[in-house]
């Protein structure tokens, strides 16, 4: 299969991998952490057709219910995880952090929801899937290897200058007594800085979230007036300010947009499209 990596630096933070037809990727950090079981999806080995093809993971976009649920049942397989215990996020852009109990599982996928603008998801308990959705926006994993708990978040742009990351670390630690310097961090597939333009909104937003030095490795104004965005590098600084430690945290080199044929991408397809999603789950 041809895909492009971005070569940040030459690390090897994520690694694509396939099992059973199904291709996902998995960060090397998080698989040396026995603990857990995770994995970010492509759009490649379910069976979801046309503009959804092939695994998409949203009910909410008109493809087919039953295939939306098989797609679950081949990642829980490939993964290890009981698909039909997955919590699932209900994504609106918020910082808003939900602790999940054994009470919810399988809330989103068997079960109704009973929450709503929920972006990033907690827990300390057992085989229980967290799943967070993705087109382009960024995919945050936390794992705390002391207290045994885990996190995933949705940071688009306005959760990034909004720091989701250090809202799921401050979740963590009132429900859990986390220390960010334990965490394991990650920051998975999402749209790389040379393919997300933005508008002179969104780089007013960061402009005044961010200090002038670190704003320049952020933030890059072009010849049209609009500006280049690198969410990754300012999801590892909210990281790092967090209290993340360097060696604790992995920086993805997939960019949706550039790799349209194994990723779905909004500013490729637009609303014509599937969803990604995120899993992590404590065994």
């Amino acid at each position: 299969m041809e895909w492009k990596r971005k070569h940040m630096d030459g690390k090897n933070a994520i690694q694509l991998k396939e099992k059973n037809g199904v291709y996902y990727f998995q960060f090397p950090l998080l698989e040396a952490c026995a603990e857990v079981a995770h994995g970010f999806s492509t759009r490649i080995g379910g069976v979801s057709k046309g503009e959804y093809a092939s695994m998409n993971f949203s009910f909410t976009r008109g493809d087919d219910k039953e295939a939306v649920m098989e797609n679950y049942r081949r990642m829980g397989e490939v993964l290890g995880m009981p698909w039909q215990r997955c919590v699932l996020s209900h994504q609106t852009h918020t910082v808003h952090v939900r602790r999940v109990t054994e009470a919810d599982a399988g809330k989103g996928i068997c079960r109704e929801r009973d929450y709503q603008d929920v972006d990033g998801l907690i827990t300390n308990e057992r085989q229980i899937p967290l799943v967070t959705f993705y087109a382009d926006c960024v995919p945050l994993y936390f794992v705390d290897p002391v207290h045994h708990a885990i996190g995933l978040s949705h940071s688009g742009w306005r959760g990034t200058v909004s720091r989701m990351g250090r809202e799921t670390l401050l979740a963590m630690h009132a429900a859990y007594g986390t220390d960010p310097g334990d965490v394991l961090a990650c920051i998975g597939p999402s749209i790389c800085k040379d393919c997300y333009e933005v508008g002179e909104e969104v780089a007013m937003a960061f402009a005044e979230s961010v200090q002038a030095p670190q704003l320049d490795s952020i933030l890059k104004k072009q010849e049209n007036g609009k500006y280049l965005l690198n969410l990754w590098k300012a999801n590892e600084r909210v990281l790092l300010e967090a209290g993340v430690r360097p060696e604790h945290l992995a920086v993805t080199d997939v960019c949706t947009k550039c790799n349209p044929d194994l990723l779905y991408s909004h500013r490729v397809m637009g609303d014509k499209r599937g969803n990604l999603a995120a899993f992590l789950m404590l065994k």
